[in-house]
């Protein structure tokens, strides 16, 4: 093989020693008085965390009512940086449930500074809040029970299908409905837990909602294994954390502490929890490896919405 130039050498030297540095070199500091978010949690000495109640395994109450999961997690962190840049060792976290239905206006509103939870970030929702970094890709897919005869969304025509109320499921399965016209009669349901005991209960063929959430919510039943996610992703989904838009000083704060856990490879080993190995309430893993929109995600960190 032939060896690079001296010239070349030099070159790569340089600038690995560039790269180097700009690793090295602290972040821009925040100027807390500017922040309209940092300021209200400075002066409260409290900061205001949504979350929800049931997204296995982001977001949900273990057996103490304490709220766990991989969002959970990554939030954990990014209170930890707003303690640092505020200055606010004995910094109340006050948890917030949300849902789907009112997650947006809470956090509009000022009851929530960070909503950590599963929102996508769309463009659309852009118009109302910001979104951070991203943290997760799922998939839309379908949860059925096995031996049904929905394999795809093409065998929903006739039948009636559960989703959330509020999610970019319920928007992409009106969609396809219209398009389509396949006549599949949409039920809404407030949460993940009641849209799997209306499914479980029969009154509908298939729960569509994302991939890893169908996975979380089929860890509920009595026999997960009866359960099974199918169907060609009809979008893929962007999932950040969401806070108050034109507070560029708070969103920098929380951008960083989740770039830091991706660039620092931390983000792995969270994912490694709660992807890779049983979690809490049936110490069932949900065996999901990375899949290669996450790891390109991982790989350039954005906050850009897939849509």
């Amino acid at each position: 093989m032939k060896q690079p130039s001296l010239f070349a050498r030099s070159a790569l030297t340089f600038a690995a020693a560039a790269v180097a540095v700009l690793a090295a070199a602290p972040a821009q500091a925040v100027d807390v008085a500017a922040s309209p978010t940092l300021s209200k949690i400075k002066s409260s000495a409290t900061i205001s965390i949504g979350h929800r109640t049931s997204s296995i395994p982001f977001s949900y109450y273990d057996a103490n009512q304490k709220v766990i999961g991989f969002s959970q997690d990554i939030c954990d962190r990014v209170i930890d940086a707003v303690k640092k840049e505020t200055g606010a060792a004995g910094l109340q976290v006050r948890m917030v449930p949300v849902t789907s239905q009112n997650r947006i206006s809470l956090v509009q509103n000022g009851t929530v500074d960070l909503e950590c939870g599963v929102t996508t970030n769309l463009k659309s929702r852009q118009q109302q809040v910001a979104f951070s970094t991203t943290f997760f890709v799922a998939g839309t897919r379908l949860l059925v029970k096995k031996g049904s005869p929905v394999h795809d969304f093409g065998d929903l025509s006739g039948k009636t299908v559960v989703t959330n109320a509020g999610t970019t499921s319920e928007r992409i399965l009106r969609k396809l409905n219209d398009e389509k016209q396949a006549n599949i009669t949409i039920q809404s349901a407030k949460d993940y837990g009641e849209s799997f005991l209306i499914l479980q209960s029969g009154r509908v063929a298939a729960f569509m909602m994302d991939d890893v959430l169908l996975s979380g919510a089929r860890t509920l039943a009595p026999n997960p294994k009866d359960w099974a996610v199918v169907g060609t992703p009809q979008s893929f989904e962007a999932y950040a954390f969401m806070m108050r838009k034109d507070d560029p000083g708070f969103k920098q704060v929380v951008d960083g502490a989740i770039n830091g856990l991706i660039k620092s490879g931390e983000i792995n080993t969270l994912y490694a929890k709660w992807f890779a190995r049983p979690v809490p309430p049936k110490n069932i893993s949900f065996d999901l490896p990375q899949s290669d929109p996450l790891k390109k995600a991982y790989a350039s960190p954005n906050d850009e919405a897939f849509e």
